[in-house]
């Protein structure tokens, strides 16, 4: 057993040559930082106007509390992981010197290091572009209840509903936040990994775009604009788009709050894990298969 993770560790560490100095890996960071920037300034702007301050994790709930904020961090995602799995003509001794099962957790363990600290990195930077309207207690702050109780939130397209306020405290939503963003990411990532494994690097871009594009045109607001129906008609759409999008499972205020028929965080974790689960048995049945010649580019 210790052998096996020391194998695994060996792996994650190799993955990891280069990640800091790769200009790929820099730019995907900065232009998470410059769409945290844009994004937080709706919060701000209300807090400037009504001088009122706000929890330090209130613009992280806020800024990705919504489908399309969540697809554009996770589109980010798609730039960060777009060589994986990393495959060299070294990659073959790694193989034959462990076992397929251990490269793959390997590859497992690689992203979730990265993805969780990107979505660390995301609430940092969330928190400190508003750090001078902040405190940090655990309690909603007067500008979450000005969102929450008047049509202010909809009109700047901030996330936050009296039934998030009732249900949970800040941190706690943040945490959820958290553990369902790092979901949705890895079963992003996985499947890019099955279908580059399979098909190609290519294959696996257009699928981390397929998945992206799927869950949005999931959204129940793209489906009544789409459909054209009015808010009185989305019940049974977005209760059903709230089941089987990815992109509605990693959002929040897509959850049951004890009075919607929708998922609850766990049953929407149970669901990426079972998604994770598959994506790994398929990677690891392409991996037992795979050509050595296409770890050397050679056809």
């Amino acid at each position: 057993m210790m052998g096996y993770i020391k194998q695994t560790a060996a792996i994650v560490r190799w993955n990891f040559l280069g990640f800091y100095k790769n200009p790929r890996i820099i730019l995907t960071f900065l232009f998470s930082f410059i769409l945290c920037f844009f994004l937080s300034d709706r919060a701000l702007m209300v807090a400037d106007y009504y001088e009122s301050p706000m929890q330090a994790l209130e613009p992280f709930i806020w800024t990705f509390g919504d489908a399309t904020s969540i697809l554009l961090c996770s589109l980010l995602l798609i730039l960060l992981f777009i060589d994986l799995p990393k495959l060299s003509p070294f990659t073959p001794y790694m193989l034959l010197r462990t076992r397929k099962c251990c490269w793959l957790w390997a590859q497992f363990v690689y992203i979730f290091l990265v993805t969780a600290g990107y979505i660390l990195y995301v609430l940092l930077v969330t928190s400190l572009l508003c750090m001078q309207k902040t405190y940090a207690g655990n309690v909603w702050s007067k500008t979450a209840a000005l969102f929450a109780y008047s049509s202010m939130g909809d009109k700047f397209s901030v996330p936050s509903t009296v039934k998030v306020m009732e249900s949970t405290t800040p941190w706690g939503c943040s945490l959820q936040m958290v553990l369902l963003l790092v979901c949705y990411a890895l079963t992003l990532s996985f499947f890019m990994l099955f279908f580059q494994m399979r098909m190609g690097k290519k294959a696996g871009i257009a699928a981390g775009l397929s998945y992206s594009l799927f869950g949005f045109l999931l959204d129940p607001q793209v489906l009544a604009d789409i459909l054209h129906k009015e808010e009185y008609e989305m019940f049974f759409i977005r209760r059903i788009t709230g089941w089987v999008s990815p992109l509605n499972h990693a959002t929040y205020g897509m959850h049951d709050f004890g009075y919607d028929v929708l998922p609850s965080v766990g049953q929407s974790c149970l669901i990426f894990l079972l998604i994770l689960s598959v994506m790994s048995l398929f990677s690891l049945h392409t991996l037992k298969q795979y050509n050595f010649s296409s770890f050397t580019g050679e056809l």
